[in-house]
Formats: C-alpha cells, structure tokens, sequence
C-alpha cells in the first residue's frame, strides 16, 4: 500500500504571502518542511532561490512547487489556491543543476558556494577588471578587460546573463554561456556557449589595484584572485510547474520578447 505523499509550506515573509499562507492551511494539511516529500513555496523568484539555496545547505533536496506572490515570478506557477492536490499531480518536472563556485581571496581565504543561475565577478572599483579566462585548464583570453565576466546556467540564462547580452540556452541543453560584461578588450569578443562539463578557472590580474568581487546568486565574496566554476551534479534540484506554465517553454519564448 502506497503512501500519500506528505507536503510543506514555506512562505515569504510579505504580507501577501503570509495570508495565503493563511488559506491554504485552512483548506490542506500540511507536515513540517523538515518531513516532507514536497514543498510548496509562496512568493517571488528571490524567495523561491532562497528556499533552494536552503535545501542545498542542508543536503536535504524535494521538488518544489512554487507560486509567485511576488514581481516577475519565472521560477513561479500562478497563483490559484483551488484544486491544488490535483494540479501538483498534473505537474511538470525538470531538473536543475547548480554549478559550484570555488573562490579564493587576496588573503588567501577559500569559499565554495553553489549557484543556480550565475557565477558572476564584478569590479569593486571605477577602474576596470582584467581577468585571464581559462577553460578546461587551457587560457582561451589571457587578459579581458572589462566590468565583469559571468557563467550561467539554462535556468538562469533569462536573467543577469541575457541582460548582459548573453544567450538564452533551452533547459536540458546541458550547455553553459560564458558572457562578458561590458567587454573593452578584446572589443569584438562577446561570449561563448560550452558544454555543461567544462570547467572554467578565472583568474583576476593585478587583484590589489583592481578588486574584484565574485557573487553566487546573492552571496558576494570581495576580493577574490581566482574563482573557479563547474556544475555540481550532487546537488540536482526538481522544479514543477503546470502543464500551460512550463519552466522549459518560457524560458525559449523569452527569445521572442521585444
């Protein structure tokens, strides 16, 4: 005899969150988070990477299913509190693997954090960032100058990443986009689009006169000297949408947004 899967709530702490939080422990039973086999997340795509970011701290990964409360809601399913049973058991999921940043500091501390959308490094300063790319240990550009350079995964490739003018990769095409930021020199160059098993090792030069923070997601490390980024298999996350709001047919209709 199957069980029923057990399902938790977790809601951001805004006002409209928490009172559909509200309705909806009224109308379903819900388990602590810590026990369950699925969780329901209520609010924007910030607080959807949040509860994510959580789970891979605590090595303890379910699906989520999430809707948005809150602005632009990508990472979101709408809003509806009816007849949820029946839409989580009509979902579609996709898996979502987060790369790895690997970070150490002008003085010599290491840091090692995941990221579901981007790896990105960003000058502190006014002046530029010079920064020697390499992938898969061979120096593709021994000296970008430029505002930044970042790595970004399918999921995230909608976000940070095409507003720096980068790709937009399909979910599942276990490919990455390395794209600069405001590129100087080399002038003409714009980015690459690897395989998903590359690793990439970026190196900050001149790291003293010209500070460079790299940031996963939301968390920043300030001056780094060298970074490098890969996928990290072990930490695979499972995202459900409806059927009508897939994550993968968004994320290729982005491409025909004007």
């Amino acid at each position: 005899m199957s069980l029923e899967p057990t399902r938790g709530l977790i809601a951001s702490p805004t006002p409209a969150a928490q009172e559909a939080a509200a309705q909806l422990r009224e109308m379903y039973h819900w388990v602590e988070p810590e026990r369950a086999d699925m969780i329901v997340v209520l609010g924007g795509d910030g607080f959807m990477l949040q509860t994510l970011h959580a789970m891979l701290e605590r090595r303890r990964i379910v699906p989520v299913f999430g809707m948005n409360l809150g602005t632009v809601g990508f990472l979101m399913n709408e809003w509806r509190p009816d007849l949820l049973e029946d839409r989580i058991s009509r979902t579609k999921a996709f898996a979502v693997t987060p790369l790895r940043m690997d970070a150490e500091t002008i003085e010599g501390e290491r840091f090692s954090l995941p990221a579901i959308n981007e790896v990105s490094l960003l000058r502190e300063t006014r002046q530029t960032a010079k920064i020697e790319v390499m992938v898969n240990k061979h120096v593709v550009i021994p000296e970008l100058v430029c505002d930044g350079v970042l790595v970004s995964t399918p999921a995230g490739s909608t976000a940070y990443n095409f507003s720096a003018q980068g790709p937009i990769l399909p979910l599942g095409s276990a490919m990455l986009a390395l794209t600069p930021i405001s590129p100087f020199r080399p002038r003409r160059w714009r980015g690459a689009i690897l395989p998903e098993k590359s690793r990439f090792t970026l190196k900050v030069l001149d790291a003293a006169k010209r500070p460079v923070s790299a940031v996963a997601d939301q968390r920043e490390i300030r001056d780094v000297s060298r970074v490098e980024i890969g996928i990290d298999p072990s930490g695979t996350l499972t995202l459900m949408f409806d059927p009508e709001h897939a994550l993968d047919d968004r994320i290729a209709m982005e491409q025909f947004v004007i």
